[in-house]
């Protein structure tokens, strides 16, 4: 006997919606107040100087400037060291 009726029910369609992240506005860029720069999960890129990590870690700017991207090293909890790539709207 076969398993489903023969009407032709599918099981595929079942794709979830795309989130959009990424890098919104690049270096160099100009941000308003309250524009979004990166959409991330996680905190892979680390607020600096202008911008603030909204609750869904999305990281925006609060002041009028121009996008900037740096590397530190940054310390982890168990010792070791990582570079963290840090915005900053200047």
């Amino acid at each position: 006997m076969a398993h489903t009726k023969a009407i032709g029910s599918t099981q595929l369609g079942r794709d979830s919606q795309p989130k959009y992240l990424g890098v919104k506005l690049h270096a160099g860029e100009k941000a308003q107040p309250g524009s979004i720069i990166i959409r991330q999960r996680g905190t892979k890129y680390i607020p600096g100087n202008g911008v603030r990590k909204g609750s869904d870690d999305t990281i925006y700017s609060v002041v009028k400037g121009t996008v900037k991207f740096t590397t530190r090293k940054k310390k982890r909890y168990d010792g070791t060291s990582r570079l963290a790539k840090i915005v900053n709207v200047v």
